[in-house]
């Protein structure tokens, strides 16, 4: 499938007008899969960004002051001019990120749900009455939009990392400034294309690129914003919420992972071997809740490793995200590769084995083949850092309650899995193990109707579900006195 270069916009999207930056520099953009020049985009500073918060505050007090119906009607109509050309967008997000063209279609599609799961959610915002202590005055308690909102998301996931964020921001009656990553702009900006083809009203969604330090340095010290959303790394949420909180902003932060795989002896293998590679090898192991380290129990350890092989072999096809049949697409950048390739050859200088993989890409592109290392050791890089690409590493394991120590041994907590046949253990490991997401017998548990949010050093807040609409409004208590009772 070709390109569709009417959707590939080259500039920023300001108070519903397309502009280019103040300086006139520009950032190119390449396809993963080949190295080549998909276009540029405007490298923006604290400028244009403030111009943008400053069309998102003028553009506050018509958007929230429509009814929940009136918001909801606009983000039906974005998501039906999403879908009309879901197949074109699925194409580009796959030519700027490399994800094969089926994830980057299923990408859209649940970037699609969460905006229209918002649209009805927004219009059970409900507020509540608290019975009075006095008898001449009464309590209201009412929920009101934070106001503008600055976004912040990663390239793994460019379509629907927004989407969360912009359907909740939307539907609570926040207006929004977002950044993506330069790696992948074009599926952010794509959201411009489609504030305008359905004629929502100028100012309430702007798109920003360019100098990140920059930008974030302009939206967390902003006083339009209230609230700073992020996706991505631990550390770069860390200076961000220390800088927000300068200024006492609303934040929601969605971090790093390090998410634990259990296979448990009395698991079914087949059911498991599924799962993992569902959770370690979709977007080619670049998402912050893939598996990054598998435990299995010693009983069943060879076993499980034969079959994992067995299925990768036979399930995971390298190449061109566009091209049929291909299920693992390249990485990111170079520096991606070399990660990958720097935690493989670590586990291998500390005794573990390779069993399929290992190397990285021919050709051109930053490709890195699935891999499975056996013998992984709590001493390799993997068990204690997000490998962040396919690398499959098996530890083994020996009771119950090595399993959950060995899962809560980090200062992360987003998601974790296990499998098991026995309902006591499932209770018991699913209270015991510290992460906010929890999958038990499944290997993909993300849905726009249930909470994401991570624990410990993974983050604060969550997206998604009635709990994410939540960290897009501010509570407000009205008491009514002299009522004369």
């Amino acid at each position: 499938m070709s390109l569709n270069t009417a959707l590939l916009k080259q500039q920023v999207y300001i108070n519903g007008a397309w502009t280019d930056a103040d300086s006139g520099q520009t950032i190119s953009v390449v396809n993963p899969a080949n190295g080549e020049s998909i276009g540029a985009i405007p490298y923006c500073g604290r400028s244009e960004t403030a111009r943008a918060i400053e069309a998102a505050q003028a553009a506050l007090p018509s958007w929230k002051a429509l009814t929940a119906d009136a918001r909801a009607d606009y983000m039906h109509k974005l998501c039906d001019a999403i879908m009309e050309q879901v197949d074109d967008l699925a194409v580009l997000l796959t030519s700027e990120m490399g994800k094969p063209l089926a994830e980057a279609k299923g990408e859209i599609t649940l970037g699609v749900k969460y905006i229209r799961f918002f649209a009805e959610e927004g219009k059970r915002i409900y507020g509540d009455t608290i019975p009075s202590p006095w008898p001449d005055r009464r309590i209201l308690v009412t929920k009101e939009p934070v106001g503008v909102v600055a976004s912040i998301t990663p390239w793994n996931f460019p379509n629907s990392m927004i989407a969360r964020k912009l359907g909740a921001a939307l539907a609570s009656g926040c207006t929004m400034v977002m950044k993506p990553a330069e790696f992948t702009p074009y599926s952010a900006l794509i959201y411009g294309v489609m504030a305008d083809k359905v004629g929502l009203p100028a100012g309430v969604v702007n798109i920003v690129t360019g100098d990140a330090p920059a930008i974030g340095e302009e939206m967390c010290e902003n006083p339009h914003v209230r609230k700073i959303t992020f996706t991505g790394s631990t550390r770069v949420g860390k200076l961000l919420a220390a800088n927000a909180g300068k200024n006492m902003k609303k934040i929601s932060m969605e971090l790093g992972g390090n998410a634990p795989f259990i296979v448990f002896d009395d698991a079914d293998l087949d059911k498991a071997v599924s799962g993992a590679i569902a959770s370690k090898f979709r977007n080619s192991g670049q998402t912050c809740v893939c598996a990054n380290r598998i435990y299995v129990q010693a009983g069943v350890y060879d076993a499980f490793a034969e079959k994992l092989k067995t299925a990768m072999s036979e399930q995971l096809k390298m190449g061109d995200g566009l091209q049929s049949g291909v299920t693992q697409g390249p990485l990111i950048n170079d520096a991606a590769v070399d990660k990958v390739a720097a935690h493989v050859q670590d586990a291998l200088n500390k005794g573990g084995t390779l069993v399929t993989g290992g190397q990285r890409g021919e050709g051109a592109g930053t490709f890195f083949e699935p891999t499975l290392i056996t013998g992984a050791t709590i001493e390799m890089k993997v068990a204690h850092e997000e490998t962040f690409g396919p690398l499959a590493a098996l530890f083994r394991f020996d009771s119950e309650a090595d399993a959950i120590n060995l899962a809560n041994d980090t200062e992360y907590g987003l998601a974790c899995y296990f499998y098991s046949q026995d309902l006591g253990r499932c209770f018991r490991v699913m209270e015991a193990l510290q992460y906010g997401l929890v999958g038990v017998n499944e290997g993909v548990i993300t849905t726009e109707v249930a909470p994401f949010g991570g624990f410990k050093e993974s983050g604060i807040g969550n997206e998604g579900s009635k709990y994410g609409l939540d960290d897009y409004l501010n509570i407000k208590y009205s008491c009514l006195g002299g009522l004369g009772l």
